[in-house]
Protein backbone atom coordinates (compact mmCIF):
# COMPACT_ATOMS: atom_id res chain seq x y z
CA UNK A 1 0.00 0.00 0.00
CA UNK A 2 1.17 3.49 -0.75
CA UNK A 3 -0.74 5.42 1.94
CA UNK A 4 1.28 5.95 5.11
CA UNK A 5 -0.21 9.11 6.66
CA UNK A 6 -1.59 8.84 10.22
CA UNK A 7 -5.35 8.43 10.37
CA UNK A 8 -7.39 11.27 11.86
CA UNK A 9 -11.11 10.62 12.29
CA UNK A 10 -13.91 13.19 12.28
CA UNK A 11 -17.51 12.54 13.33
CA UNK A 12 -20.22 13.85 11.02
CA UNK A 13 -24.01 13.93 11.32
CA UNK A 14 -26.18 15.00 8.37
CA UNK A 15 -23.14 16.46 6.70
CA UNK A 16 -22.02 18.57 9.68
CA UNK A 17 -18.84 18.09 11.66
CA UNK A 18 -19.87 17.69 15.30
CA UNK A 19 -16.64 16.42 16.81
CA UNK A 20 -13.48 14.43 16.38
CA UNK A 21 -14.09 10.74 17.01
CA UNK A 22 -11.90 9.33 19.80
CA UNK A 23 -10.13 6.02 19.38
CA UNK A 24 -12.84 4.07 21.18
CA UNK A 25 -15.67 5.20 18.87
CA UNK A 26 -15.03 4.94 15.16
CA UNK A 27 -17.44 4.65 12.27
CA UNK A 28 -16.62 3.31 8.84
CA UNK A 29 -19.21 3.90 6.09
CA UNK A 30 -19.97 5.32 2.63
CA UNK A 31 -22.91 5.38 0.23
CA UNK A 32 -21.51 3.16 -2.50
CA UNK A 33 -17.99 2.30 -1.39
CA UNK A 34 -15.24 2.14 -3.97
CA UNK A 35 -11.56 1.38 -3.46
CA UNK A 36 -10.63 4.58 -1.55
CA UNK A 37 -13.57 4.19 0.83
CA UNK A 38 -12.87 0.49 1.46
CA UNK A 39 -9.16 1.17 1.90
CA UNK A 40 -9.93 3.77 4.54
CA UNK A 41 -12.15 1.24 6.30
CA UNK A 42 -9.36 -1.33 6.12
CA UNK A 43 -6.83 1.05 7.61
CA UNK A 44 -9.08 1.92 10.53
CA UNK A 45 -10.01 -1.68 11.26
CA UNK A 46 -6.38 -2.80 11.02
CA UNK A 47 -5.34 -0.14 13.51
CA UNK A 48 -7.97 -1.02 16.10
CA UNK A 49 -8.51 -4.79 15.74
CA UNK A 50 -5.09 -6.29 14.98
CA UNK A 51 -3.98 -8.57 17.79
CA UNK A 52 -7.48 -8.94 19.27
CA UNK A 53 -9.16 -12.32 19.65
CA UNK A 54 -12.78 -12.81 18.62
CA UNK A 55 -14.47 -13.80 21.88
CA UNK A 56 -18.03 -13.91 20.51
CA UNK A 57 -19.75 -13.47 17.14
CA UNK A 58 -23.43 -13.37 16.28
CA UNK A 59 -25.51 -12.53 13.19
CA UNK A 60 -28.95 -10.90 13.38
CA UNK A 61 -30.20 -10.88 9.78
CA UNK A 62 -30.76 -13.80 7.38
CA UNK A 63 -28.80 -12.07 4.59
CA UNK A 64 -25.79 -10.98 6.62
CA UNK A 65 -24.09 -14.35 6.05
CA UNK A 66 -23.16 -15.17 2.48
CA UNK A 67 -24.78 -18.49 1.48
CA UNK A 68 -21.43 -19.95 0.46
CA UNK A 69 -19.88 -19.26 3.88
CA UNK A 70 -18.06 -22.28 5.31
CA UNK A 71 -19.80 -21.81 8.62
CA UNK A 72 -21.74 -19.40 10.83
CA UNK A 73 -20.09 -16.31 12.23
CA UNK A 74 -19.65 -18.18 15.49
CA UNK A 75 -17.14 -20.46 13.78
CA UNK A 76 -14.49 -17.71 14.03
CA UNK A 77 -14.79 -17.44 17.81
CA UNK A 78 -11.39 -18.00 19.38
CA UNK A 79 -9.47 -16.78 16.34
CA UNK A 80 -6.94 -13.97 16.69
CA UNK A 81 -6.96 -11.17 14.12
CA UNK A 82 -3.51 -10.95 12.55
CA UNK A 83 -4.24 -8.19 10.04
CA UNK A 84 -6.96 -6.73 7.81
CA UNK A 85 -6.42 -6.97 4.05
CA UNK A 86 -8.24 -5.87 0.92
CA UNK A 87 -8.48 -6.61 -2.78
CA UNK A 88 -10.59 -4.17 -4.77
CA UNK A 89 -13.73 -3.69 -2.70
CA UNK A 90 -13.37 -6.93 -0.72
CA UNK A 91 -12.14 -6.77 2.89
CA UNK A 92 -11.00 -9.63 5.05
CA UNK A 93 -9.72 -10.22 8.57
CA UNK A 94 -6.66 -12.46 8.42
CA UNK A 95 -6.95 -14.95 11.29
CA UNK A 96 -4.52 -17.30 12.99
CA UNK A 97 -6.16 -20.21 11.19
CA UNK A 98 -6.78 -21.36 7.62
CA UNK A 99 -10.01 -19.41 7.22
CA UNK A 100 -10.62 -15.67 6.94
CA UNK A 101 -13.60 -13.51 7.90
CA UNK A 102 -14.54 -11.72 4.66
CA UNK A 103 -16.71 -8.62 4.26
CA UNK A 104 -18.26 -6.81 1.33
CA UNK A 105 -19.90 -3.52 2.32
CA UNK A 106 -22.43 -3.48 -0.52
CA UNK A 107 -24.11 -0.06 -0.66
CA UNK A 108 -24.43 0.90 3.00
CA UNK A 109 -22.32 -1.46 5.09
CA UNK A 110 -20.64 0.02 8.18
CA UNK A 111 -18.22 -1.21 10.82
CA UNK A 112 -18.61 0.58 14.14
CA UNK A 113 -17.06 0.50 17.58
CA UNK A 114 -20.00 1.64 19.75
CA UNK A 115 -19.57 3.71 22.89
CA UNK A 116 -21.90 3.95 25.87
CA UNK A 117 -22.34 7.72 25.64
CA UNK A 118 -23.41 7.52 21.97
CA UNK A 119 -26.75 6.29 20.59
CA UNK A 120 -26.92 2.57 19.84
CA UNK A 121 -26.17 1.99 16.13
CA UNK A 122 -29.17 1.14 13.97
CA UNK A 123 -29.59 -1.68 11.45
CA UNK A 124 -27.09 -3.91 13.27
CA UNK A 125 -26.65 -7.15 11.31
CA UNK A 126 -23.76 -8.70 13.26
CA UNK A 127 -21.90 -8.15 16.50
CA UNK A 128 -18.39 -9.23 17.56
CA UNK A 129 -16.85 -9.16 21.03
CA UNK A 130 -13.07 -8.65 20.86
CA UNK A 131 -10.47 -9.07 23.59
CA UNK A 132 -6.72 -8.61 23.98
CA UNK A 133 -5.36 -9.17 27.46
CA UNK A 134 -7.49 -7.02 29.76
CA UNK A 135 -8.83 -4.94 26.86
CA UNK A 136 -12.39 -5.53 25.69
CA UNK A 137 -14.25 -3.91 22.80
CA UNK A 138 -17.28 -4.53 20.63
CA UNK A 139 -17.32 -4.36 16.85
CA UNK A 140 -20.65 -4.01 15.07
CA UNK A 141 -21.54 -4.51 11.42
CA UNK A 142 -24.51 -2.35 10.42
CA UNK A 143 -26.16 -2.34 6.99
CA UNK A 144 -29.41 -0.51 6.31
CA UNK A 145 -29.87 -1.72 2.74
CA UNK A 146 -28.55 -5.25 3.40
CA UNK A 147 -26.64 -5.60 0.13
CA UNK A 148 -23.42 -6.26 2.02
CA UNK A 149 -22.43 -9.56 3.57
CA UNK A 150 -19.98 -11.41 5.80
CA UNK A 151 -18.49 -14.82 5.11
CA UNK A 152 -16.09 -17.38 6.56
CA UNK A 153 -13.86 -18.58 3.73
CA UNK A 154 -10.77 -20.56 2.88
CA UNK A 155 -7.61 -18.74 1.86
CA UNK A 156 -5.79 -19.37 -1.40
CA UNK A 157 -2.28 -17.91 -1.46
CA UNK A 158 -3.43 -15.15 0.85
CA UNK A 159 -6.70 -14.40 -0.96
CA UNK A 160 -10.17 -15.61 0.17
CA UNK A 161 -12.41 -17.57 -2.17
CA UNK A 162 -14.78 -14.67 -2.90
CA UNK A 163 -11.98 -12.44 -4.16
CA UNK A 164 -10.16 -14.95 -6.36
CA UNK A 165 -11.87 -13.70 -9.52
CA UNK A 166 -11.03 -10.09 -8.74
CA UNK A 167 -7.98 -8.58 -10.42
CA UNK A 168 -5.36 -6.89 -8.28
CA UNK A 169 -5.87 -3.16 -7.87
CA UNK A 170 -3.32 -0.44 -8.68
CA UNK A 171 -2.04 -0.29 -5.10
CA UNK A 172 -1.23 -3.99 -4.86
CA UNK A 173 2.45 -4.87 -5.14
CA UNK A 174 1.51 -7.43 -7.81
CA UNK A 175 -0.19 -4.84 -10.05
CA UNK A 176 1.10 -5.08 -13.63
CA UNK A 177 0.41 -1.79 -15.40
CA UNK A 178 1.51 -3.02 -18.84
CA UNK A 179 -0.66 -6.15 -18.61
CA UNK A 180 -3.69 -4.07 -17.63
CA UNK A 181 -3.14 -1.70 -20.56
CA UNK A 182 -2.85 -4.65 -22.95
CA UNK A 183 -6.05 -6.21 -21.59
CA UNK A 184 -7.95 -2.93 -21.93
CA UNK A 185 -6.65 -2.34 -25.44
CA UNK A 186 -7.98 -5.75 -26.54
CA UNK A 187 -11.59 -4.92 -25.63
CA UNK A 188 -14.14 -3.56 -28.11
CA UNK A 189 -16.48 -2.32 -25.39
CA UNK A 190 -16.79 1.32 -24.32
CA UNK A 191 -13.77 2.38 -22.31
CA UNK A 192 -15.88 3.18 -19.25
CA UNK A 193 -17.21 -0.39 -19.18
CA UNK A 194 -13.65 -1.64 -19.47
CA UNK A 195 -12.23 0.44 -16.63
CA UNK A 196 -15.16 -0.71 -14.47
CA UNK A 197 -14.38 -4.37 -15.22
CA UNK A 198 -13.13 -5.77 -11.90
CA UNK A 199 -11.50 -8.71 -13.64
CA UNK A 200 -9.09 -6.39 -15.47
CA UNK A 201 -8.29 -3.84 -12.75
CA UNK A 202 -10.20 -3.85 -9.50
CA UNK A 203 -11.36 -1.02 -7.28
CA UNK A 204 -12.71 1.52 -9.77
CA UNK A 205 -16.43 2.31 -9.50
CA UNK A 206 -18.66 4.85 -11.17
CA UNK A 207 -17.37 7.90 -9.31
CA UNK A 208 -13.68 7.34 -9.95
CA UNK A 209 -14.29 6.08 -13.50
CA UNK A 210 -15.86 9.43 -14.40
CA UNK A 211 -13.09 11.35 -12.66
CA UNK A 212 -10.33 9.29 -14.30
CA UNK A 213 -11.84 9.67 -17.77
CA UNK A 214 -12.15 13.42 -17.23
CA UNK A 215 -8.50 13.72 -16.20
CA UNK A 216 -7.39 11.63 -19.17
CA UNK A 217 -9.68 13.62 -21.57
CA UNK A 218 -11.39 10.46 -22.82
CA UNK A 219 -15.10 10.21 -23.71
CA UNK A 220 -16.75 7.36 -21.76
CA UNK A 221 -18.33 5.84 -24.88
CA UNK A 222 -15.18 5.53 -26.99
CA UNK A 223 -14.31 1.89 -27.75
CA UNK A 224 -11.26 0.78 -25.76
CA UNK A 225 -9.57 -0.82 -28.77
CA UNK A 226 -9.72 2.51 -30.64
CA UNK A 227 -7.53 4.20 -28.04
CA UNK A 228 -3.75 4.18 -28.26
CA UNK A 229 -1.66 2.31 -25.74
CA UNK A 230 -0.33 5.66 -24.55
CA UNK A 231 -3.84 7.05 -24.04
CA UNK A 232 -4.95 4.00 -22.06
CA UNK A 233 -1.80 4.34 -19.97
CA UNK A 234 -2.79 7.93 -19.24
CA UNK A 235 -6.20 6.69 -18.08
CA UNK A 236 -4.72 4.01 -15.80
CA UNK A 237 -2.36 6.59 -14.30
CA UNK A 238 -5.27 9.00 -13.81
CA UNK A 239 -7.23 6.29 -11.98
CA UNK A 240 -4.30 5.66 -9.67
CA UNK A 241 -3.85 9.36 -9.04
CA UNK A 242 -7.50 10.16 -8.32
CA UNK A 243 -7.95 7.17 -6.00
CA UNK A 244 -4.75 7.96 -4.09
CA UNK A 245 -5.97 11.53 -3.58
CA UNK A 246 -9.41 10.31 -2.48
CA UNK A 247 -8.10 7.91 0.14
CA UNK A 248 -6.14 10.71 1.77
CA UNK A 249 -9.41 12.55 2.51
CA UNK A 250 -11.41 9.45 3.41
CA UNK A 251 -13.14 8.89 0.07
CA UNK A 252 -16.39 10.37 -1.21
CA UNK A 253 -19.82 10.62 0.44
CA UNK A 254 -23.04 12.22 -0.74
CA UNK A 255 -25.91 10.86 1.34
CA UNK A 256 -26.72 12.73 4.55
CA UNK A 257 -28.07 9.57 6.15
CA UNK A 258 -24.51 8.40 6.69
CA UNK A 259 -21.99 9.17 9.40
CA UNK A 260 -18.70 9.59 7.61
CA UNK A 261 -15.08 9.00 8.49
CA UNK A 262 -12.60 11.42 6.95
CA UNK A 263 -8.82 11.28 6.75
CA UNK A 264 -8.52 15.08 6.43
CA UNK A 265 -10.89 17.93 7.17
CA UNK A 266 -13.19 17.50 4.18
CA UNK A 267 -14.66 15.00 1.72
CA UNK A 268 -13.30 14.21 -1.73
CA UNK A 269 -16.77 15.23 -2.92
CA UNK A 270 -15.49 18.81 -2.89
CA UNK A 271 -12.77 17.89 -5.40
CA UNK A 272 -14.95 16.17 -8.00
CA UNK A 273 -14.55 17.62 -11.47
CA UNK A 274 -17.09 15.50 -13.40
CA UNK A 275 -19.10 13.03 -11.34
CA UNK A 276 -22.36 14.57 -10.12
CA UNK A 277 -21.48 17.92 -11.68
CA UNK A 278 -24.13 18.05 -14.43
CA UNK A 279 -24.66 21.65 -15.52
CA UNK A 280 -21.62 22.92 -13.63
CA UNK A 281 -18.69 24.46 -15.52
CA UNK A 282 -15.81 22.15 -16.38
CA UNK A 283 -12.88 23.15 -14.14
CA UNK A 284 -10.59 22.92 -17.16
CA UNK A 285 -12.45 24.71 -19.98
CA UNK A 286 -15.66 26.14 -18.53
CA UNK A 287 -18.08 24.16 -20.72
CA UNK A 288 -21.03 22.67 -18.82
CA UNK A 289 -20.59 19.08 -17.63
CA UNK A 290 -23.07 16.71 -19.27
CA UNK A 291 -24.69 13.58 -17.94
CA UNK A 292 -25.71 10.64 -20.16
CA UNK A 293 -27.21 7.25 -19.42
CA UNK A 294 -24.61 4.51 -19.37
CA UNK A 295 -26.15 1.09 -18.87
CA UNK A 296 -27.97 1.29 -15.55
CA UNK A 297 -25.73 4.15 -14.42
CA UNK A 298 -24.93 7.70 -15.44
CA UNK A 299 -21.77 9.10 -16.97
CA UNK A 300 -20.59 12.66 -16.45
CA UNK A 301 -18.14 14.26 -18.87
CA UNK A 302 -17.08 17.49 -20.53
CA UNK A 303 -18.28 17.63 -24.17
CA UNK A 304 -15.35 19.90 -25.11
CA UNK A 305 -12.47 18.22 -23.28
CA UNK A 306 -13.68 14.66 -23.84
CA UNK A 307 -14.52 14.36 -27.50
CA UNK A 308 -16.06 11.17 -28.87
Amino acid sequence: MRWENPIRFYWYFQGNLIGIAPADYLVFTWGVPELPEVETVRRGLAQFTTGFTIAAAEGFHPRVLKPASLGPLGSVVGARIKSVNRRGKFLWFVLDRDQALVAHLGMSGQFLFPRKDRPEPGHVRARFALKKGLKRQELVYSDQRTFGWLSVEEMHDGVPTSALHIAVDPFDAAFDRDAVITAMKSRKAAIKSVILNQEIMSGVGNIYADESLWRARIHPEVAANELSVRKIGTLVDAAIEVMAEAVEVGGTSFDAMYINVNGESGFFETSLAAYGQEGEPCPRCGRQIRRIAFGNRSSHFCPKCQLK
